[in-house]
């Protein structure tokens, strides 16, 4: 059993470290969240390392099959500047990954060279007003009509919609009661007509927002169903057997990247910080907490790496990711929390990064299925019988 990590993903690593150094100085993030968005020639730079097609084949100008190497990315992103791994995430992920696995040939040629590239990245839309853990049940409908579907309905917290190409929507093309059946994921341009897209107010995430969003009457081409359209009224089946692993992968290595940042600024802030004439990082208690921030941040590694192995691997992991996103998304909100009690008054002010990383670790256990779904799914994959 080898725990190291190989040259590629080593090299990997270095680079995404060089690039922080270089393109996210200290107070960039700060200026990020005043202005509501990213500098996109930072983007821009990301994207020519050439970290956007780490799960895009090489056929369409990506580096092939590398999920590990990608949650790395997410990994140190994370920990670098929340608003610019959420960039990521639309791309690689919603984009990358999930188009080359379960895009239709036309889909997969049209979109996967320009998320290779950069030049194109996707939001999902599954929640809704009145949806959310519950997705079978979302009441956004699409009706065909010759060559066209038709949209209609809303959307909530869906999240880059403002900015990104695609809305992956999920939507009802059959009678509602059928509850399972009938739906479909359809790859919806964000400037067709028909939509409105408005913004949400957060405690956190900013400089990369979240919205909602509503189509009336948007015309669709049939083909863009995602896989195209043999795939209608497969949505359902599509989301469960693979899409809830990406996005729950993706979300713990977030997770575990505002753990590490937490980690760093506590460690950083308690070996500086001096009262009663020594460093306060000599205080057993300040001690004691800062061993328990590296447990959080070292176990959520562990869980989320091997969870990444396994779906790169193509082995069953739908209890693996689970654990994965419910451990490292509350390792970060617990080592945030943690990171605040070390730094006291300072760590409440925007002077430091520690009020930012609060704010932004609060939302990971409720996003990409809160912590109770994920325990609802531990416990069920682990063969205890489900609750009716």
């Amino acid at each position: 059993m080898d725990f190291s990590e190989n040259e590629h993903h080593a090299m990997l690593r270095e680079s995404l470290v060089r690039f922080g150094r270089r393109h996210i100085p200290p107070g960039a993030v700060a200026k990020w969240e005043k202005a509501g968005s990213i500098d996109r020639e930072v983007y821009r730079a990301l994207a020519d390392l050439g970290v956007m097609g780490l799960c895009v084949p090489v056929q369409y100008g990506g580096a092939g099959r590398d999920i590990v190497g990608m949650i790395l990315v997410i990994d140190e992103l994370s920990r670098l500047a929340v608003p610019l791994c959420t960039l990521y995430t639309f791309a690689a992920c919603y984009g990358g990954m999930t188009i080359a696995d379960l895009g239709s040939e036309a889909q997969k040629a049209e979109i996967l060279p320009k998320v290779a590239s950069g030049d194109i990245m996707l939001s999902y839309g599954w929640t809704e007003p009145d949806v959310g853990s519950d997705l079978p049940s979302v009441q956004t409908t699409a009706r065909r009509e010759g060559d066209k579907l038709i949209v209609n309905g809303a959307k909530r917290f869906c999240s880059g919609a403002d900015i990104t190409d695609y809305i992956l929507a999920l939507v009802r093309t059959g009678p509602i009661d059928q509850k399972y059946k009938n739906l479909s994921l359809v790859l919806v341009p964000n400037r067709s007509a028909g939509i409105t897209i408005t913004p949400i107010e957060t405690l956190g995430h900013h400089g990369v927002g979240t919205t909602d969003v509503t189509f009336q009457d948007v015309q669709v081409p049939f083909d863009n169903i995602l896989g195209g359209p043999e795939k209608l009224n497969q949505g359902w089946q599509t989301i469960a057997q693979s899409m809830l692993d990406i996005e729950k992968i993706e979300a713990a290595a977030g997770g575990l990247g505002v753990a590490r940042a937490a980690l760093e600024e506590a460690r950083n802030y308690a070996m500086q910080r001096v009262q009663f004439g020594s460093e306060i990082a000599k205080i057993q208690d300040i001690r004691h907490k800062i061993a328990d921030m590296e447990v959080n941040a070292h176990t959520a590694h562990l869980v989320t790496y091997h969870a990444a192995w396994a779906l790169e691997n193509g082995l069953p992991c739908s209890k693996e990711t689970s654990i994965a996103k419910l451990y490292a998304t509350e390792a970060a909100r617990t080592n945030a929390l943690l990171c605040l009690q070390i730094m006291g008054a300072y760590g409440y002010t925007k002077d430091f990064d520690c009020e930012r990383l609060v704010r932004d670790a609060l939302l990971l256990p409720i996003a990409a299925g809160s912590s109770a779904i994920q325990r609802n799914n531990i416990a069920h994959l682990s063969g205890l019988p489900r609750v009716k």
